[in-house]
């Protein structure tokens, strides 16, 4: 069950964290593997060397997803270097520890671009491929905060993650002709550096005290990628799977 033997999936935001860890286990089950980072060059060769030693193949793919021309040219790289692309996980993401009376106008772009136009240009080129092959999936990494709210502050970040939700759902409908399936994550408080950058050590300490299951981890995020991206999930589209260790129920 849930293998992907013989599949090609490019994941954004893929040189650590959560990224990281959904390129290494979509590998595990089978893929090849496109591992997309920012300036991040040697992170990403350590990636792609995990996912090597797997006796699968890797590419480091750089690109900024907020840059049109770089997106599509990582997707060509793709097809030269794969020839297909079976699984796109919009995983790439940024978060400032701002609330609404410290965000410039800059930094909600920043975020809000990173995120959604992020998405939307990977999820275009993706399409493009995926109609054409009649078959693929593609994954949405989004947060709780989508639901509930950014706890304190993160007007920006919020936004964004509920924007990629509205994203999965309109996509949904347009893709099932092409036997694509769009689906979204909604991740609690994973425990990655990009956390104990904006909360600091004592910030997740309370974090953690808040979460019936505790933090969780990267694998948890990427196990569930690994479902949706799989024939398993054949069935599933539109949906929203929350994975958040009981941080907040959704009725």
């Amino acid at each position: 069950m849930f293998r992907l033997d013989g599949k090609v999936a490019l994941i954004t935001g893929s040189s650590r964290g959560i990224g990281a860890g959904i390129a290494r286990t979509l590998a595990a089950a089978g893929a090849d593997i496109g591992v997309n980072h920012l300036n991040e060059p040697e992170q990403a060769a350590g990636v792609c060397e995990q996912i090597c030693r797997m006796g699968r193949r890797a590419v480091a793919l750089p690109a900024d997803v907020r840059q049109q021309d770089q997106v599509r040219d990582m997707f060509q790289t793709l097809d030269r270097e794969f020839g297909r692309i079976d699984i796109l996980v919009n995983n790439a993401g940024v978060c400032e520890y701002e609330d609404i009376f410290d965000t410039s106008v800059e930094s909600w772009h920043r975020v809000l671009d990173t995120h959604l136009l992020g998405t939307f240009l990977c999820s275009q080129q993706a399409m493009e491929r995926m109609r054409l092959a009649r078959r693929g999936r593609i994954i949405q990494i989004s947060s709780v905060v989508a639901h509930q709210g950014g706890m304190r502050g993160f007007v920006h970040y919020a936004s964004a993650k509920a924007g990629q939700l509205g994203f999965t759902k309109t996509l949904a409908r347009t893709a099932v002709p092409f036997g694509v399936t769009v689906n979204a994550i909604a991740a609690g408080i994973i425990a990655t550096d990009m956390l104990y950058q904006t909360h600091g050590e004592e910030g997740v300490r309370r974090l953690e005290a808040s979460v019936p299951l505790g933090l969780g981890r990267a694998e948890d995020v990427a196990a569930a990628a690994l479902f949706l991206a799989s024939d398993e999930a054949r069935y599933i589209t539109g949906a929203v799977l929350d994975i958040n260790g009981g941080l907040y129920y959704r009725s």
